[in-house]
């Protein structure tokens, strides 16, 4: 589908006009979750804080300053709302650490994708063989997986593992995919970013988060792990809405609404229509498949698909008002 020219409307819900495209994204995207937080939310701001410290992350270069513009127990928050107070600390800590990991392997993969190989080596080891750390990053990975295991069942911690180490190696898809001429497709740049997005090593937290374990059926009913897929492609492409600005700036390339306008030959104010159609889509399925199978679910798996929503939720919710994205107001949209 070719939007090129494409007028798109620009009004929101009161007949005012959208000023701008963080405007047209509150306008147009659908959002059904209420807005939510956790009580815990400023104990677990101090205590990454901490973390990153003792860990000596906030002792490298812009990483205290990138901690402060992307507020990672907020959007811990605004994902977990219902998580006592521990298991919030641990998804802080892990959003701080992925946020730190993701713009480090960024920096170093744009110069070439082989310069990644040590950080990505380093973090195999630690997720699958229980190797010792050998650098400041691999340290902090290596506690996060300690504090994973206290928390989790063997078997949750193990899924843990498995899913952030497909999150490691998406990053080497993105260096690549930077580094080289080729214009990627939009169903390509949606291949790179499940990888990258970080999201599902997440969902075994959200098990862990359940009082009783999910049964191996829920836990692997076709439906369960659609709506999986589904949220977590919700999740990440919501902040590429309020990301695209920034990330065209800095030439970006795996961003759904920069993918959409790549393809399409459009403008940015299109392309995030386009994108938004896409993401509405994908929530609207969300919610149909999760009526369909949650009268088959037990209180746990109920629970856990709940996490799942919280991750659409909180992202959106998050996106709207982080440092990190505020760019987004920047850019006046079209009448």
């Amino acid at each position: 589908m070719s939007a090129t020219h494409e007028e798109v409307a620009v009004g929101v819900a009161d007949g005012t006009r959208a000023a701008n495209l963080g405007d047209l994204i509150d306008a147009h995207l659908h959002m059904p979750f209420p807005f939510r937080r956790n009580p815990h939310e400023a104990e677990a701001a101090v205590g990454v804080g901490v973390w990153l410290r003792a860990r000596g992350l906030t002792d490298e270069p812009g990483v205290a300053k990138m901690i402060a513009r992307t507020r990672p127990a907020e959007l811990a928050s605004y994902i977990s709302a219902d998580v006592d107070s521990g298991l919030l600390q641990i998804v802080a800590n892990q959003i701080a650490y992925q946020f730190v990991f993701d713009d480090r392997a960024e920096d170093v993969g744009q110069r070439s994708p082989g310069l990644l190989l040590p950080m990505l080596f380093e973090s195999i080891a630690i997720l699958r063989d229980d190797r010792p750390p050998s650098t400041p990053l691999g340290a902090a990975l290596a506690d996060l997986h300690r504090q994973v295991r206290e928390r989790c069942t063997p078997a949750q911690a193990a899924r843990w593992a498995w899913k952030s180490r497909e999150y490691v190696h998406g990053l080497l898809y993105e260096a690549v995919a930077q580094a080289q001429p080729y214009l990627l497709r939009a169903g390509d740049c949606t291949s790179i970013r499940s990888l990258i997005a970080g999201v599902e090593p997440f969902y075994p937290l959200c098990e862990a988060a359940q009082p009783d374990e999910l049964s191996a059926a829920e836990l692997h009913h076709p439906v369960v792990r659609r709506l999986a897929r589904l949220s977590a492609d919700a999740a990440v492409w919501i902040p590429d809405l309020f990301s695209a600005v920034k990330e065209q700036r800095a030439g970006g390339m795996i961003n759904l609404a920069l993918a959409h306008q790549r393809e399409s030959r459009c403008s940015l104010q299109a392309a995030v229509v386009l994108a938004i159609r896409q993401i509405n889509s994908t929530i609207e399925e969300f919610q149909e498949l999760y009526a369909r199978v949650e009268p088959e679910l037990s209180a746990a798996g109920v629970g856990y698909v709940e996490g799942m929503t919280g991750w659409i939720r909180g992202c959106y919710h998050w996106s709207r008002t982080v440092p990190r994205y505020a760019d987004v107001a920047s850019v006046a949209v079209l009448s």
